[in-house]
């Protein structure tokens, strides 16, 4: 199923300038092969804006060139797809109690959301818009009845309200959000689940991966910094995040087996730069890498592995690293959650140290060219076009939609 010729607002948690890349980016540049989109990064709050964090630094910077009018807010990005960067601050509000009071000065930031939306809207000239929400469940809140889209979308890639930050007013906030949505959209059987409560016309759409950052056959070198480290190379390509990651159980297996190096590639939060994991000789961190040269570093792992905490936040998450493992072949060790038991018959999952210990070293000895096209066949199945195509069905389906240009 496809929707050809129609206007897209995709709006998020997201922006479109994100250097590590995003459900949302990819399903934009999948949606605008065929339809033009509007792809609204984030309003700025007030406290972001006058804050300077590290991590936050190379957004801002982009940001306050546009606020001071440096550079146009609206820009062409790829065939069919323009990025939007609001002009208009949003008060910093999630510090106020739950409730009447919150509930008004959100209201009031999504209309200033709002109105800058719909200049962006009215110079590019769109219609009859479908609107996509990628979890943005506070800015976005309002977007239905200040937009009127022909239809409104609540994608859920997520279990956010188990997150601190999104609980304190999500608990309440995104089931009534999901509730008058037109349809809510899931990437994993958890979450759907999890939605259909609030809203029948919820959907399973899958994930998708760029499989062309990850074609073992294309990729010829290894990276300079991981090719000196010796094998075994036991590696994990992500954010280092102790919410979604067990700390406790990577040392533990770096003590276990200290002839396995433990690669790890991606930035750390404050938990993982503080553990012991940097006193221990055969745990190396590689830091944050380019998206384009992961595959790369990937073709370098003999096993590759997701040590998942198992949390509210974790259960029904779809990790994406594992589509972009097992597409480049590699033997693959994850923790056993809900969504994962729909990858038993590629990943060797476990619960614990000993069942890391066990699968791992499965993974070093029984891996063959034979099992590594299995893996890649069955990760190519997970392409964004037919996520799209699966969530365009779901849109075709629902009753405020009608045929458009």
């Amino acid at each position: 199923m496809s929707i050809k010729n129609r206007d897209f607002i995709i709006v998020g948690q997201q922006p479109w300038d994100n250097p590590i890349g995003s459900n949302c980016i990819n399903i934009a540049e999948e949606i605008a092969k065929n339809n033009r989109v509007l792809y609204v990064n984030p309003p700025v709050d007030r406290i972001t804006l006058m804050r300077k964090r590290e991590d936050e630094k190379y957004i801002l910077d982009r940001r306050r060139s546009i606020l001071d009018g440096n550079k146009k807010a609206l820009n062409p990005e790829i065939d069919n797809l323009w990025s939007f960067t609001p002009l208009k601050t949003i008060e910093s509000i999630n510090m106020l109690p739950d409730g009447g009071l919150y509930d008004w000065a959100n209201k009031r930031n999504n209309k200033i959301y709002a109105k800058d939306i719909q200049k962006a809207i009215a110079e590019l000239g769109f219609k009859d818009y479908i609107l996509f929400n990628d979890g943005d469940m506070f800015r976005s809140f309002y977007l239905k009845e200040y937009l009127k889209p022909q239809v409104s979308n609540y994608y859920t890639r997520d279990y956010f309200r188990a997150v601190d930050y999104w609980k304190k007013h999500g608990l309440r906030l995104e089931p009534q959000l999901m509730a008058k949505s037109d349809l809510v959209t899931s990437n994993s059987l958890y979450l759907n689940q999890l939605a259909q409560e609030f809203n029948s016309n919820s959907h399973y759409i899958g994930q998708g991966c760029e499989f062309a950052l990850f074609d073992p056959e294309k990729i010829k070198n290894i990276p300079e910094d991981l090719e000196k480290i010796p094998q075994p190379r036991i590696g994990y390509v992500g954010a280092l995040l102790n919410l979604r990651l067990d700390i406790e159980l990577l040392e533990k297996i770096a003590e276990a087996k200290p002839d396995w190096q433990i690669v790890l590639v991606g930035p750390e939060d404050e938990h993982f730069e503080k553990s012991k994991l940097h006193d221990l000789k055969n745990v190396h961190f590689l830091g944050p890498k380019p998206m384009e040269t992961l595959g790369s570093y990937l073709k370098g792992f003999d096993v590759a592995i997701n040590p998942q905490r198992f949390n509210e936040v974790t259960i029904g998450n779809y990790p994406r690293k594992i589509d972009e493992y097992l597409a480049m072949g590699l033997p693959t060790v994850a923790t056993l959650t809900e969504t994962m038991k729909a990858f038993e018959d590629h990943v060797l999952l476990g619960e614990n140290l000993e069942d890391y210990l066990k699968l791992i070293q499965e993974g070093l000895e029984t891996d063959s060219k034979e099992i590594q096209e299995k893996r890649r066949t069955f990760a190519l199945e997970h392409s964004w076009e037919n996520s799209v195509n699966d969530m365009y069905q779901a849109i075709v389906n629902t009753k405020t939609y009608k045929n458009g240009n």
